[in-house]
C-alpha cells in the first residue's frame, strides 16, 4: 500500500480550496514579469503566499516554457520544526495537496540515501511548510513531474552539494530551493540586509550569506557552492519583503526570487 504525506498548512499559508488555490496561483504568476531565461535551479521563497507568493511567483513564470520538458523536481528548504543533523527524505510515495498528489521519486532516492548525511526521517517532514508551500506552484506550472523532497537540517554547504550534484541531472531536472531572507528587522535594515544576500547569491558567494539572511541558508548556500563549481550565472528576480506584500514596516520577512542558468 502506497504511503501519502498530507497536506499539513493547506488553508493556513495557503487556500485548502482547490478553485480558490488555482485562481490565487494563476493571479500571481499572470502579474509576474517574463524574462527569457529558462533556469536550472531557481530560490523562492515560503511565508503564506499573502505575504511571498507574487515573489515566488516570478521565478515560477519562467518555467512555463518548459512545461513539458521538466519531469523531475529536487526540492530542498529548511527545518523549523525538527531539529537533526544533514538531509531528511521521507519513505513516503507521494505528497498530497489540494491539487492532488504528486509522486516521491524513492529510486533517485535511493541513489543519496548511501551518503552519511542522508536519512530517510518522515518526522522532519510531516509539518514542515517550507516544501510544502511550494508543491502547489509547481503542480500549476509543470505537467507530469516526480519529487524528490529533501527537509535540510545542520548540513555544510559540501555536504548539500554533494547531494544536489547526485541528483543535478539534465533538463529533464529542475532544483528548487526554499528560503525567505531576514527575519523580523525593521523595513530599512531589512532591505539592505537582503540586498546583501542577494549580492551574495549573484556572485555565487557561500561565504558570504550568514545565520541571520536566510533561514534556508544550508540549502541555499549547497546550492551556491555546486554552482560556481559548474561554472553557472544567478540572477535575482524580485526582492522585496512582507512590508511590501501584506504587512506592517516596523517588523518584515525579506523574500528573494532567484534563477540560475
Amino acid at each position: 500500500m502506497s504511503k501519502v504525506r498530507q497536506a499539513a498548512v493547506a488553508g493556513m499559508f495557503y487556500p485548502g480550496d482547490p478553485g480558490q488555490l488555482q485562481r490565487d496561483i494563476t493571479s500571481y504568476l499572470a502579474d509576474a514579469d517574463s524574462i527569457e531565461i529558462l533556469p536550472k535551479a531557481i530560490i523562492v521563497p515560503h511565508a503564506g503566499y499573502m505575504y511571498s507568493g507574487p515573489i515566488a511567483a516570478s521565478a515560477y513564470a519562467c518555467l512555463q516554457a518548459a512545461r513539458h520538458k521538466i519531469h523531475k523536481v529536487i526540492l530542498l528548504g529548511p527545518a523549523h520544526r525538527v531539529p537533526f543533523a544533514g538531509l531528511a527524505a521521507p519513505s513516503s510515495d507521494g505528497f498530497a495537496t489540494p491539487l492532488g498528489t504528486i509522486a516521491v521519486d524513492q529510486k533517485a532516492i535511493d541513489k543519496i540515501i548511501h551518503l552519511p548525511q542522508v536519512t530517510r526521517m518522515d518526522m522532519a517532514h510531516e509539518q514542515e511548510h517550507s516544501l510544502e508551500v511550494q508543491l502547489p506552484f509547481l503542480q500549476m506550472i509543470l505537467d507530469n513531474f516526480d519529487l524528490v523532497p529533501l527537509v535540510v537540517g545542520d548540513a555544510k554547504s559540501d555536504e548539500v552539494a554533494e547531494v544536489l550534484d547526485l541528483l543535478w541531472g539534465d533538463d529533464e531536472t529542475l532544483i528548487v530551493i526554499s528560503s525567505d531572507l531576514s527575519h523580523y528587522q525593521d523595513y530599512a535594515t531589512a532591505q539592505k540586509m537582503d540586498r546583501s544576500t542577494s549580492l551574495a547569491i549573484e556572485k555565487l558567494q557561500p561565504e558570504h550569506v550568514h545565520y541571520d539572511m536566510a533561514c534556508g541558508r544550508n540549502p541555499v548556500n549547497g546550492l551556491l557552492t555546486l554552482a560556481k563549481q559548474k561554472g553557472m550565472h544567478a540572477k535575482t528576480l524580485d526582492l522585496r519583503n512582507s512590508g511590501d506584500t501584506a504587512g506592517t514596516k516596523d517588523r518584515v520577512v525579506g523574500y528573494g526570487a532567484y534563477v540560475f542558468h
